[in-house]
């Protein structure tokens, strides 16, 4: 299925079709829910004190691009995980990095590229936000397959002359939300070099980039800082949510080049919400410490043996870098996501509801997503579960 013209004509986002999948069929057992990514470890317990301390603050209008406070939290955190420095006129909080991966095409992308209809990149599966956000602005989506043959990375560098001109944004998230690979330094010199040449904006999706395996994974503001890129190439969107368990924070920021976010501070003034101020004394506090991240890190790590353990024996298994999902390979993904829940109630997403079919081929289609955020024996039970069902 090729993408609409108009926003307004786009299916159903992935988790309503899996309700109209599932929900008219008796779970064969206990439910297990695997399909969300929403963090189910603890936050840290002083958040309620430090929200407590602040109430008052929601007498107030907050500053539109975050407090001094908490982008001078924000700029230390990424002086310390990735070595480069950056004023307060490079970020801007956001509510969830959803809202800034949206607003940024409404912000950066032209009308026109080169006098024709703009092009924006994106993997192939995909966060859905990015091809709302491309047609929202009038642009033409192009996804790109990201694909076992090409690391579970979209090869950009591949495409048509033709289309790298028109190119006006480019989605990437690493780790990869489905597959959880990880560009590497090398990948994104490559990615900043195209940028350069066919002059386009690298919009780099890292909300996952604390929870990791072995190695922390590269951040394309490390890279582009090495490569003395300008700092408008790439705009990096980082998040609490997975980080440190607070999705219902909504609390993330953007960092980009001076001229980049003060188009992003402005279409913030005329049609966005700023973060209220008690929450961004929270989040002051939370990108403050890393003690935290470390534990939930190390939690994560307990759920990848596992995951290893119940998996290692299955055909096409690979172990993610990073992320906490599984991108499991079966013969169709909704077929095996409706077995799976009528024959034992674990509840999973196809993958094909990740990405959207090009030239007759939906790389989704063969795999399921599983998010590993239940419990650890209650993971471990949907996992032995699931193995038994599809590959026993």
């Amino acid at each position: 299925m090729a993408f609409p013209e108009r926003f307004s004509d786009l299916p159903d986002y992935a988790f309503p079709r899996l309700r109209k999948l599932l929900d008219g069929h008796a779970p064969g057992g206990e439910p297990i829910a695997m399909t969300i990514g929403e963090p189910q470890h603890a936050f840290p317990a002083w958040v309620g004190e430090v929200l407590a301390a602040n109430l008052d603050g929601f007498g107030n209008y907050p500053p539109n691009e975050g407090t001094p406070e908490l982008l001078a939290a924000i700029s230390g955190w990424i002086g310390r995980r990735y070595g480069v420095t950056v004023g307060p006129e490079r970020l801007m909080v956001l509510n969830g990095t959803r809202e800034g991966l949206y607003n940024a095409a409404m912000a950066l992308c032209p009308e026109t590229k080169r006098g024709r209809r703009p092009v924006v990149l994106m993997p192939n599966p995909f966060y859905q936000v990015y091809a709302v956000a491309a047609l929202s602005v009038g642009a033409e989506p192009v996804c790109v397959p990201a694909v076992r043959e090409t690391g579970h990375l979209p090869d950009f560098a591949a495409l048509p002359a033709e289309v790298l001109e028109r190119t006006a944004l480019v989605y990437l998230c690493s780790p990869a939300n489905p597959q959880g690979a990880v560009a590497s330094r090398d990948y994104w010199r490559g990615l900043i070099a195209l940028a350069e040449r066919h002059d386009f904006t690298i919009l780099a999706d890292e909300c996952y980039a604390e929870i990791w395996r072995d190695v922390p994974p590269v951040g394309v503001l490390e890279v582009a800082a090495e490569a003395g890129a300008d700092p408008e190439r790439v705009m990096a969107f980082h998040s609490l949510s997975k980080r440190s368990n607070l999705p219902g924070l909504r609390s993330g920021f953007v960092c980009g080049g001076p001229e980049g976010i003060a188009r992003m501070r402005q279409l913030r003034s005329y049609a966005g919400a700023p973060l209220p101020l008690p929450l961004q004394r929270v989040a002051e506090r939370v990108w403050a410490d890393e003690v935290h991240v470390a534990e939930n890190r190390a939690l994560y790590g307990q759920k990848y043996r596992v995951a290893d353990a119940v998996l290692g024996d299955v055909p096409g298994y690979e172990p993610p870098p990073a992320g906490f999902f599984l991108w499991l390979p079966v013969d169709d993904g909704e077929a095996a996501a409706l077995k799976l829940w009528r024959e034992t109630g674990v509840r999973v997403l196809p993958g094909g509801y990740l990405s959207r079919e090009v030239d007759g081929q939906n790389p989704g289609k063969g795999y399921v997503r599983v998010a590993m955020v239940a419990p650890t024996q209650e993971m471990q039970r949907g996992l032995t579960l699931l193995r038994d069902c599809l590959y026993g």
